[in-house]
């Protein structure tokens, strides 16, 4: 019960300096008599999951910013909610193509506007009325990918850095876990903060230096 009206301090950052954010959201699988009864009944509620929204410093590998949301939730929904628990400055910004909206661009235009969005297009994007005049962001990467092909896209705007946020959704799994403990959606926002505290105090606890030896 507490933990449904708990307030919870910011992420405190270890460095100061900017960010390199990755975003992503993974699945987390609700457990108990409540998903037994949907699979079983095949009821509309479509409750037995629930996707976190974690943002990730690639710098550091902390999590900044984090938020609890049904499954169906758009992700380019649900960039601001993120956005506005970060106050450093946002030098860079990594999504996959479901943070491809309007509303990402502008949302960081509005808070960062000197970042560098890097997000991927989707197969059936189009360029904006202003390319000609004033190209966006979205504009240079949809002409890139049509003149050079999506991997070597991926490869020179940096895009591949992203591949780090699936080692961060590993470590999460392997050290929280894949489903939530408590019952109401309140509570289940909170234990995904209580979770970023915890893996961010470890890694300021130690974190491993990786060599490539071949």
């Amino acid at each position: 019960r507490r933990a449904q009206a708990l307030e919870l301090p910011a992420q405190p950052r270890a460095t100061g300096g900017t960010l390199h954010l990755m975003v992503d959201g993974s699945g987390l699988k609700l457990s108990g008599p409540g998903e037994w009864l949907v699979e079983k009944h095949g009821t509309s509620r479509r409750r037995s999951w629930r996707k976190p929204h974690i943002c990730f410093d690639s710098i550091t590998g902390r999590i900044v910013a984090s938020i609890l949301t049904d499954r169906d939730v758009d992700d380019a929904s649900q960039v601001e909610p993120p956005l506005d628990q970060i106050a450093e400055p946002v030098e860079v910004f990594l999504g996959d193509g479901g943070h491809d909206g309007t509303n990402v661009h502008t949302a960081l235009d509005e808070r960062h506007p000197d970042a560098k969005v890097i997000v991927t297009p989707r197969a059936d994007a189009v360029l904006s009325a202003m390319v000609d005049t004033e190209p966006t962001q979205r504009d240079r990467h949809i002409q890139a990918i049509a003149g050079k092909g999506r991997m070597a896209w991926r490869r020179d705007s940096g895009y591949n850095e992203r591949a780090r946020v699936e080692g961060q959704l590993a470590r999460w799994e392997q050290v929280i876990g894949d489903r939530p403990h408590f019952h109401s959606d309140e509570a289940r926002a909170t234990e995904v903060t209580v979770a970023a505290h915890v893996l961010n105090r470890m890694l300021d606890l130690g974190r491993p230096n990786s060599v490539r030896v071949a």
